[in-house]
């Protein structure tokens, strides 16, 4: 059985059909591609046919390429990967560009056979790039598909004709949405863009394209770039106005990727020099340009962390072998922030919700808060009031600890107080069946303690979610030293419910995430102490691609915070503790009442209406800037290792047990550098023996926070890489 079938009708239509068995979604295959080819050959060479619809079986046409197949070509091809690559991308080109011409006579334009798409659901990349190909695109009149090229998002860029398609349909200024930033479009806005070109209603989807193929004259399936005279629209690169678009398309490409990110650069070059050559020698251009991202390590790492770990990890790569767990009703205890928002992402899932307050207003509030969510969907058009009701109704909001019954996992989201905790991990179990799994939703108690609390350890475990709840992606799921399997697959379970990505670590002070996000932060506080100047600390920062810089980051999860976190960790470490120079900044900022953006002045100051203005001028005259300042690359290393080798020493100490997590949890949970794709992919790029040499430098210069773990020394010794070391078996990817 193919991915793919060939189908003539009555009337001389051909319809291939794509529906790869054993998969809820297409994605292409290097074989199934060879199979169109058959199959347009088969068409174009009967004479009884007179055109094509292309469509899918499924409920949608595709989701883009089998990204593994780009690592196979490259091993495939021995010592000349970026040949191998290039040849690939260039018969990508060569298929598609015989489904646009489709038998036309190349001197007149004429004799060619109509191809349609038809569009049954979402489209994306390559999907959307078989379907540009075509002569006219139909889409499902369906509020949930969307369409897009979301490649730029993967660390690459649509590299099958999307890229120079797009840019010459609808000119550098309104392809740059579709192309820069990945946005994926409801089928009425890709129709306004140019996108499709008709959107109908689902049951007449494939009635209409046929129609179309039937009626179709020479004139209506010969692209505009193959017409004598075409020109760009806005003006091609040596066109005054074209020429100011392109100024302004690399000076905004530029401010948004600090230079980090190779695709988009490599994007705006290719679309640049191929609108001023003819269109075929433009997508030689493209393949070259795209070529040369699929070599860059960067991309690879990407490709690695954010589609291959990331789909492994939702699909339950670590997952106990356990029964079922999947949750039927949730208990979310507090109502506040953390745990309204619990409460909204499990609703939105259809899970039956009871959250439950200290007081009912504030009970109430918490449920007004997935109200006011819907609202703002309503109000984008992204939601209905039909869905609105749908989620209202499935939160009680109580005070009553009785409604918690028959709930099959609780999940504690009160205050970061062990006392309050127990009271309340008590008054649940006293109500909730044995099989019940209790979750704590804590950032930074370890989950071991707090199980102590529990008459059933076995089924306590931490679910730690980040803020907003409705906004991040990565949950981080803790195992405590007495947690069972069953705990375990309910959370994991839980996490694929809601539609978010989890990562599952062993119980340690901080855990994963917050053990990496604290001594980053930490540094940048440092390096004010120190004399550093704030906007070198900040911006160093975005220029390796964090979406925060430290001091911002703290502003932004509150500084009185951060001073509860010092103290409760110097409480625990007593004389080992390392961060004084830090408390120094810190505790004086909040005896200042500045706490950060809750209290609009921290490191930053703000506008009466909560905006940054810029860093605080009064920082400076506290702790003076030194008149010599360190090299960026200096400020940068500090940055990155603080982070870096507390991932190590996680791995190292056993706290994490599998290197995708670290990658994917650093770049959901808290932004780490996504061009890298992850600590442990950045260190790969680096290459052991040379972060070991930076960390001898930072050590010696600045302490032995700095000092290269055993681990990291070990395989600079011997040239491992962690994905080489530690990615065999269930960490392979």
């Amino acid at each position: 059985m193919t991915d793919f079938t060939y189908d003539v009708d009555e009337q001389g239509v051909a319809v291939i059909t794509w529906d790869a068995p054993g998969k809820s979604m297409n994605v292409l295959t290097r074989e199934a591609f060879d199979v169109v080819e058959g199959f347009i050959d088969d068409a174009l060479a009967d004479d009884a046919v007179k055109g094509i619809v292309i469509t899918s079986g499924k409920k949608d046409f595709a989701g883009g390429m089998d990204l593994n197949v780009l690592a196979t070509i490259r091993a495939e091809s021995g010592d000349n990967p970026a040949q191998g690559l290039f040849d690939f991308t260039m018969n990508g080109h060569r298929i598609l560009r015989k489904i646009e011409r489709a038998g036309m006579d190349p001197k007149t334009n004429k004799g060619g056979k109509p191809v349609a798409c038809a569009i049954n659901g979402t489209c994306a990349g390559i999907g959307t790039e078989i379907a540009l190909a075509c002569h006219r695109r139909f889409m499902t009149d369906n509020p949930k598909a969307k369409i897009g090229l979301p490649e730029i998002l993967l660390g690459i860029f649509p590299g099958a004709g999307g890229t120079t398609r797009v840019s010459r349909m609808m000119g550098a200024m309104a392809a740059s949405p579709i192309l820069l930033e990945g946005k994926m479009m409801a089928p009425s806005q890709a129709k306004s863009s140019g996108l499709v070109d008709a959107v109908v209603a689902h049951d007449d989807l494939l009635t209409e394209a046929k129609d179309w193929v039937l009626s179709a004259k020479d004139s209506d399936i010969v692209k505009p770039w193959d017409v004598k005279g075409w020109k760009m629209p806005g003006g091609a690169p040596y066109h005054p106005a074209g020429f100011m678009t392109f100024v302004g398309a690399s000076a905004m490409v530029n401010g948004k990727t600090q230079g980090v990110y190779p695709a988009a650069k490599a994007l705006l070059s290719a679309v640049y020099e191929g609108a001023m050559v003819p269109f075929d020698t433009a997508l030689k251009i493209e393949a070259r340009y795209f070529t040369s991202i699929l070599m860059n390590p960067s991309s690879s790492a990407m490709i690695r962390s954010l589609f291959i770990n990331k789909q492994a990890l939702e699909k339950g790569a670590n997952r106990p072998d356990a029964p079922d767990q999947t949750v039927k009703k949730v208990g979310v205890m507090g109502a506040g922030m953390m745990g309204a928002g619990i409460a909204l992402v499990s609703a939105l899932a259809g899970i039956e919700v009871v959250l439950i307050d200290q007081k009912q207003d504030s009970a109430d509030k918490g449920k007004a808060h997935a109200a006011d969510y819907m609202d703002k969907g309503i109000s984008r058009k992204k939601a209905t009031p039909e869905k609105k009701e749908q989620v209202l109704s499935l939160i009680t909001a109580t005070t009553d600890y009785e409604a918690l019954k028959g709930c099959d996992l609780v999940v504690e989201a009160v205050f970061e107080d062990p006392g309050i905790k127990a009271e309340v991990t008590k008054a649940v179990e006293a109500v909730v069946g044995d099989d019940c799994i209790f979750a704590t939703n804590t950032s930074t108690l370890p989950i071991s303690d707090l199980a102590k609390a529990s008459a059933r350890p076995a089924n306590f475990i931490g679910i730690h979610f980040f803020s907003p709840v409705e906004k991040m992606m990565l949950v981080e799921i803790i195992r405590g030293e007495q947690t069972g399997d069953i705990a375990v697959a309910k959370a994991l379970d839980f996490v694929r419910q809601i539609r978010k990505t989890p990562i599952v670590v062993n119980d340690a002070r901080f855990f994963y995430a917050n053990r990496c996000i604290i001594p980053y932060i930490n540094e940048g506080i440092r390096m004010v102490a120190e004399g550093v100047a704030p906007a070198l600390v900040e911006n160093a920062a975005k220029m390796l691609g964090f979406p925060l810089g430290p001091l911002q980051l703290v502003d932004e999860t509150s500084i009185d915070l951060g001073v509860k976190i010092a103290k409760a960790t110097r409480a625990a470490m007593g004389d080992d503790y390392p961060d004084g120079a830090v408390d120094d900044v810190l505790f004086w900022m909040a005896d200042q009442g500045r706490m950060g953006r809750k209290s609009a002045s921290g490191f930053y100051a703000y506008d009466d209406k909560g905006k940054r203005t810029g860093l605080w001028s009064g920082l400076g005259e506290r702790f003076a800037v030194a008149e010599d300042q360190p090299d960026l690359a200096e400020v940068q290393h500090r940055l990155m290792f603080a982070q870096v080798l507390e991932a190590v020493r996680a791995l190292e100490e056993g706290v994490l047990t599998d290197i995708r997590e670290g990658d994917v949890g650093a770049i959901l949970g808290w932004g780490f550098a996504p061009w890298s794709g992850g600590p442990f992919s950045w260190l790969d790029i680096l290459g052991a023996a040379r972060a070991v040499e930076l960390c001898d430098g930072l050590s010696k210069a600045h302490g032995a926070r700095f000092k290269a773990p055993d681990l990291l020394r070990d395989m600079a010794a011997s040239g491992d890489t962690f994905y080489g070391r530690f990615a065999s078996d269930k960490a392979a990817a």
